[in-house]
Order: structure tokens, then C-alpha cells, then sequence
């Protein structure tokens, strides 16, 4: 019988997990983070054919990404991508091997620039890996549990992950019985989103939800504002207090950051949940409440109980039902939902909500390539309400721009990019440009295909002849980086294509913060580009994109002989 490589993967995955006989199949798949089109972000591919031992070709062609659940599909369809295939096969170990063919799209892989053949371990593709694809589609090669796929209702959570899909189960099967939840999860990952869920979806909805943070309130008037207070109670009680217990009577009550009561109020606490009945401060009489509780920690409470700072029968009484929220870096396939979610909301409020409706797939992505690649890739340890606010300030802090920019203060949230590839967006609208002039004028371009910036432009004679000379100050960035490209980052060319004088092109590179010199790149870079590359110096530049004169003059200083020099 034929070796089944991704069964390697499936039944690693599970060993991971801790499960085996009847535990989910794993299997790869490409889901699209950024897009020049925002309605195809979240489209995903499963990378069924690895399972049956097939190599996958992507392309701008094929193969069709679909919203999960949904039948019907498109192709990536960017015009930038190269027609000629990208391949992805599967590997013995249960990793992913992906082929990037010469003069084939420009890939850039977790921020490295890939050309030729990488393999990803199996660890590797299960945290997730982003591919940049010729600069403006950004897709992640991920994990996916085929069980559960296709689930209808979302209960307002934007996302596809295991992980979520998992969450949405658990709401669904305790949502309609009257039993307290525990819902455990780190800083900023809904917790609260799922206990409106389950209120929303239980006998209680018609009841009032009332939402308490624990961690807010002073530890002094904490059972005064959970449990109500007579007139005179304490100092300042200069009325009856009703207390949140019995603000929330005939609904549910959700108590955050519950590790935080003080150990009068967790014996209070456990009172109302063994008895419904609750003693207001300063009162001698129980009153009786119907309350469902919903509570919420992230701290790690069986600890607490063993430094005794949390009585053990609460927590039983409190975990009723214990569901687990994942940090957003668990789903990080979710990433680029969310961020065109909250992005939509934020532009909305700005009367820009138009903006993300671009139907045009050559026109310049609003969320730049390297830029949705780092917010994938980012740690996120304030999780789904860090990315929120992030995403205000992305949108807040690029008014007035044709596409989002990172100032130095989300360079540091985000942390620093491995590899400078910002370049490749530029370039995009300049050729942009220049396919729609030749598709106007008829110029023998092919139909709906846009000019490669690789192409040459003629003899270096007719260049100069059909160049006007201008000022330095008139080139574009986006000029400039295509006539590099065009001449294969010869210097001396691409000054000559500009109508400019040679040193004003070193110059303008000094200037621009998007492009490089072989003098920026560090040895380790240097060296992973030569190995990638299998020593083309021509490869390497394509690669890296700086002066071949000066990325060989590098090279010898390493020590490395490339070819070609």
C-alpha cells in the first residue's frame, strides 16, 4: 500500500492534542488574509489533494477559495500573480514543501523572501505561515479540523477557526440549561461576547444581562454592590442599595475577573449559588433571587486555591460548565476577518465605509501586503481588543492616504519585521499604470494581462533617445523602484530609463524609506538569500533587490562566491 504523507500530519496533529480513535483529521489549507479585493478576505482552499498524496499548483488561476461552508468559489484572480504555478506538496514527516519556480510570482514567506523549494516542519504550518504573493495577496498556510466545518450560526463572532468553532459548540450545548458557566481565557478575548452568547441563546433572554468586572470595583463595597445594602449599613449608605444580584433577578448575571473577589464576597458568592438566597449588607432577612450565573477569569484560579486566595467548593460551584476562549494567536487564520471587521466600523464612523468596496483587482490593496503579514504573525497578548484598538489606529492614522501605513508607535506594537519587503506595493501601481495605457493605446499587450516589470523596455539607446531628462525631484518612488526592476537593479539603466543622472539614483534610494542598499542587509540575511538562492547572484538580486555590483561586493566580503560574478 502507497505512503499516505498527510496522514503524517493528521495523526501528529492528534498525538499533539492528546487524542486519538475518533479525534478530528487535520488537514492544510490557504486561507486568504489581504486581498486588492477586501470582500475575498477569509476565502480559504483545503488542501485536500496533499491528503491523497497530490501536489497542490497556486496560481492566479487556480485553485477556487471559497468562504468556509460555501460551495462556490473564485481564483485568487490578482493580475500580479504569476499565471505559472507556485506548488505545495506534501512531505514524509507530515511537513509542507513549497516550490517558487524562476521568473514566477515573488514570494515572501513569514517576512523572508523564498525562491526555489522550503520546507515547513509540521510545527511550523500549524502555528501558521503567511505568504506573500507578488506583494499583494497575503494567504496562510494553516491547520484546519475537518470536523464541525460549516456550522451556520456564528453567534456574532467573526471567525472560522477549530478553535472558535469549538467555543460556538460548547455555547450551544449549555446555553438552554440553567447551570453556571466558568469561562476561562486570557486579557482581551471576548469573554464577555460569549456570556451575551449564551444569555442570548437561553430560557433568560427575555431577562435582563447585567455585566459586573470584579476587578473594578473596590474591594470595600464590593458585597454591597453585588449583594445591596440597607440605609445605614456603612458610612455614605444614605439609601437602600439594590445590589447587581437582584438588578439581574428573572435573567443572568456575569461576573468578570471573578479571581479578584475578596474572601468575604467568595463566601457570599457561594452562599447565593448553593441557596438563591443573598443577605444585603446591614440586613437580617435573606431575599431570594432567580439568577443565572455567568462567570469569567483569567487568572489561573486552581492556583490561587492552592496558594489560598480562592476557596475551592466556589470554583466547583462556579464551573458548573468550564468553557475556554483562545487567544487570538491560537486562531490566527481569524486575523484578517477581524481586522476588515473592526477596520468597516471604524471607517463607517469616519463616512469612509465605501472604501472597502473595490471591486477592482488592480488596483493597490488598501492593507498593505508586508503590513497584513505582521499583523498574522503578531504575538497579541492583548488579543482581540488589542488588535481593535490597533486597527482604530491604523485607519485613524492614515486619513488622507490611498492605503494604510505603520507609524514608528505600531512598528513597535507590532514588533519588528524580519525582512524589509514594504517595496513590493509601489512598484504594483506604476505597472498598474502602465498595463492601462498600453491596454488603451492597443499597444500588442495581451488582453487583461498586465506588463511584467521585468520586461525590458528596448536597447539601452532607445531608452535614452525616448527619455526625457528631468529633475531628480520629479521621479516617483514608485518610478523609481519600476525602472530598477526593469533593469534588473542595474543602476546605470534604470537612471538612463528615468532621464536622470546616475548619482541622483543613489541618492533617491538614500531618500526613500521603502527601498535598500546591499550596505543595509545583514550577514544573515546575505546568507540565507545565497543558500536560498543556490548561489545565482541574479537570483539574489531578483530576491534582496538591490545593485548586483554591490550585493557581489558583499558577497566577497563574506566570503561567498556566487554565480555569475
Amino acid at each position: 500500500m502507497p505512503h499516505d504523507p498527510l496522514a503524517d500530519i493528521s495523526t501528529a496533529a492528534m498525538q499533539e492534542r492528546g487524542g486519538s480513535r475518533g479525534a478530528p483529521r487535520v488537514v492544510p489549507a490557504l486561507t486568504v488574509v489581504s486581498h486588492p479585493v477586501p470582500r475575498r478576505v477569509g476565502d480559504r482552499r483545503l488542501l485536500d489533494a496533499l491528503v491523497a498524496g497530490r501536489p497542490v499548483a497556486l496560481s492566479r488561476n487556480a485553485p477556487d477559495f471559497a468562504k468556509p461552508g460555501s460551495a462556490l468559489g473564485l481564483p485568487l484572480a490578482d493580475p500580479f500573480v504569476s499565471r505559472k504555478p507556485l506548488e505545495l506538496s506534501a512531505l514524509p514527516d507530515g511537513g509542507v514543501r513549497l516550490m517558487v519556480p524562476e521568473d514566477g510570482t515573488h514570494v515572501v514567506a513569514a517576512g523572508v523572501p523564498l525562491q526555489g523549494a522550503r520546507d515547513f516542519s509540521p510545527l511550523e504550518w500549524r502555528e501558521g505561515v503567511t505568504l506573500e504573493l507578488s506583494g499583494r495577496v497575503v494567504v496562510l498556510l494553516h491547520p484546519v479540523e475537518l470536523d464541525g466545518e460549516g456550522a451556520a450560526d456564528t453567534l456574532g463572532m467573526v471567525g472560522e477557526s477549530a478553535g472558535l468553532r469549538r467555543l460556538r459548540k460548547h455555547i450551544e450545548r449549555v446555553a438552554d440549561l440553567d447551570v453556571s458557566v466558568l469561562i476561562r481565557g486570557e486579557t482581551g478575548t471576548g469573554k464577555e461576547l460569549v456570556a451575551q452568547a449564551i444569555h442570548r441563546l437561553g430560557p433568560r433572554k427575555a431577562g435582563r444581562f447585567v455585566s459586573v468586572n470584579l476587578g473594578a470595583i473596590p474591594k470595600e463595597l464590593a458585597a454591597a454592590e453585588l449583594f445591596g445594602a440597607q440605609k445605614g449599613a456603612y458610612s455614605g449608605a444614605t439609601r437602600d442599595r439594590e445590589g447587581f444580584f437582584r438588578a439581574a433577578h428573572g435573567g443572568t448575571l456575569f461576573l468578570d475577573e471573578v479571581g479578584e473577589a475578596p474572601p468575604e464576597v467568595q463566601v457570599m458568592l457561594l452562599r447565593v449559588l448553593e441557596t438563591g438566597e443573598l443577605y444585603p449588607v446591614g440586613a437580617s432577612q435573606p431575599v431570594t433571587v432567580d439568577v443565572r450565573l455567568i462567570a469569567a477569569t483569567d487568572a489561573h484560579l486552581e492556583e490561587q486555591i492552592r496558594d489560598g486566595r480562592f476557596k475551592a467548593p466556589l470554583l466547583h460551584r462556579l464551573a458548573g460548565y468550564d468553557l475556554r476562549v483562545p487567544a487570538l494567536r491560537e486562531r490566527r487564520e481569524d486575523v484578517g476577518r477581524l481586522f476588515f471587521h473592526f477596520a468597516r466600523e471604524e471607517l463607517a464612523a469616519l463616512g469612509e465605509a465605501a472604501r472597502l468596496d473595490s471591486e477592482d483587482p488592480h488596483a493597490e490593496p488598501w492593507l498593505p501586503a508586508p503590513l497584513a503579514s505582521r499583523l498574522v504573525r503578531a504575538a497579541w497578548p492583548g488579543n482581540i481588543r488589542q488588535l481593535r484598538n490597533l486597527t482604530r489606529q491604523l485607519v485613524i492614522g492614515s486619513r488622507g492616504q490611498e492605503r494604510l501605513h505603520a507609524d514608528s508607535q505600531l512598528d513597535e506594537l507590532l514588533g519588528v519585521p524580519e525582512v524589509a519587503v514594504s517595496v513590493q506595493a509601489p512598484v504594483q501601481a506604476a505597472v498598474a499604470q502602465e498595463a492601462a495605457s498600453a491596454r488603451a493605446s492597443g499597444a500588442g499587450a495581451v488582453a487583461g494581462a498586465p506588463m511584467s516589470p521585468a520586461r525590458s523596455a528596448g536597447a539601452p539607446e532607445e531608452r535614452e533617445a525616448a527619455v526625457p531628462r528631468r529633475k531628480p525631484s520629479q521621479v516617483t518612488e514608485a518610478e523609481l523602484l519600476a525602472a530598477l526592476r526593469t533593469s534588473a537593479w542595474d543602476l546605470k539603466a534604470a537612471a538612463d530609463a528615468l532621464g536622470i543622472p546616475r548619482p541622483s539614483v543613489y541618492d533617491l534610494i538614500e531618500r526613500s524609506p521603502n527601498l535598500r542598499t546591499a550596505g543595509d542587509l545583514g550577514a544573515d540575511e546575505i546568507t540565507r538569500s545565497f543558500e536560498a538562492c543556490g548561489g545565482d547572484l541574479d537570483a539574489m538580486v531578483r530576491t534582496l533587490e538591490v545593485s548586483k555590483r554591490a550585493l557581489g561586493r558583499r558577497l566577497k566580503e563574506l566570503g561567498l562566491v556566487a554565480k555569475g560574478t
